[in-house]
């Protein structure tokens, strides 16, 4: 058969190349955007992205993957991004109780970026690219949304440890954040 490629070569060069697309577009046109914004606005605009994650259940959904999808990376992956979507929510929905607020950004963007960390470990572990076709519909998950979820969580979580000046000034009370 002429031109057929590998499951286990196309998967990756998908990943790869959904994580570089996404870069390109992130650094390109959110980043900017995202970067002359208050903090505070901008873990809401990731923390919006994210909240789509209950989508993530799809993967034990029969009909919209194979069933031959490994049960134990399609459940763990399911939970996982329902667990970061619910937290997103929660971001959104706490946004004027900043204590809070802020526990919850710290909170889902931990859960988030662990759970996309270990779905890829146990990706790896059970060789998913082989079996990639099983993911079905929700193939486009791992290859598109989920490189943008990740690095929003990079940009998120280092946002966190150094945080912009702003929030130095709300810290020593020389401004008061809104």
């Amino acid at each position: 058969m002429g031109g057929y490629m590998l499951p286990q070569v196309i998967f990756p060069i998908h990943l790869v190349l959904g994580y570089v697309a996404c870069l390109l577009c992130f650094v390109v046109y959110m980043l900017p955007w995202l970067k002359a914004m208050r903090r505070i606005e901008a873990q809401r605009v990731i923390a919006t992205v994210h909240s789509f994650r209950f989508f993530g259940l799809v993967f034990i959904l029969p009909g919209v993957v194979g069933p031959n999808l490994p049960a134990s990376f399609a459940a763990f992956a399911a939970y996982g991004d329902f667990a970061a979507g619910l937290l997103a929510i929660l971001v959104l929905l706490t946004a004027r109780n900043r204590p809070l607020f802020w526990s919850f950004v710290v909170a889902f963007n931990l859960v988030g970026a662990a759970d996309i960390l270990l779905d890829y470990y146990h990706a790896i572990r059970i060789g998913l690219p082989a079996v990639a076709g099983q993911l079905g519909a929700a193939y486009w998950i791992p290859v598109l949304y989920v490189p943008m979820l990740m690095i929003t969580h990079v940009l998120a979580l280092y946002w966190l440890v150094r945080p912009q000046r702003e929030a130095a000034f709300v810290l020593t009370g020389d401004a008061v954040e809104s």
